[in-house]
């Protein structure tokens, strides 16, 4: 079911670092949002690593790895104010990025300051996000990948690498 590691550990943390250096250079606070489950690795990681000052929130939006026309129920409580607030939505990747489009559109509803995006990586087939991107890593395939988060039928998410999928 695994196949070829994609992103070793090394990998993965020197991508969280570099994502990290450039946070830290932009933003003086903000408010991070985890796109839950898939985000909560890499949030972790990119948080511990952050300089500047940090409020945390969370959203859900269960989707199919790959689908562009998801339309499931966004759930977001905010428990964290982001009216006229810098925010930062963390998943772990953006692959179709179909959701991703409409968690954004969903958080511009509450009027942040700013907004913007951080993942471990992208998938070169996304679609546009209206949204500053900050990542580490461009894919060169839209190949279904494992790991660090990513799913395949609600399973290997805490494999510690991305590995593509093996059918």
């Amino acid at each position: 079911m695994i196949g070829d590691v994609v992103l070793t550990e090394s990998a993965i943390q020197q991508g969280v670092a570099k994502v990290a250096d450039v946070l830290n250079r932009q933003y003086q606070s903000a408010v991070v949002i985890t796109v839950v489950p898939g985000g909560i690795l890499f949030t972790a990681d990119l948080v511990r690593k952050l300089t500047f000052g940090i409020e945390m929130d969370y959203i859900s939006c269960p989707h199919t790895p790959g689908d562009r026309q998801n339309q499931s129920a966004i759930v977001y409580h905010q428990t964290i104010p982001v009216t006229n607030r810098d925010v930062i939505l963390i998943d772990d990747a953006i692959e179709s990025g179909g959701t991703m489009q409409r968690l954004v559109a969903h958080l511009q509803t509450f009027s942040p300051k700013s907004l913007a995006v951080a993942t471990l990586f992208v998938k070169p087939g996304r679609v546009e996000i209206p949204v500053k991107q900050y990542y580490a890593y461009e894919m060169e395939n839209d190949d279904l990948l494992v790991g660090y988060g990513l799913p395949w039928q609600n399973k290997q998410r805490n494999l510690p690498f991305v590995a593509k999928l093996a059918k």
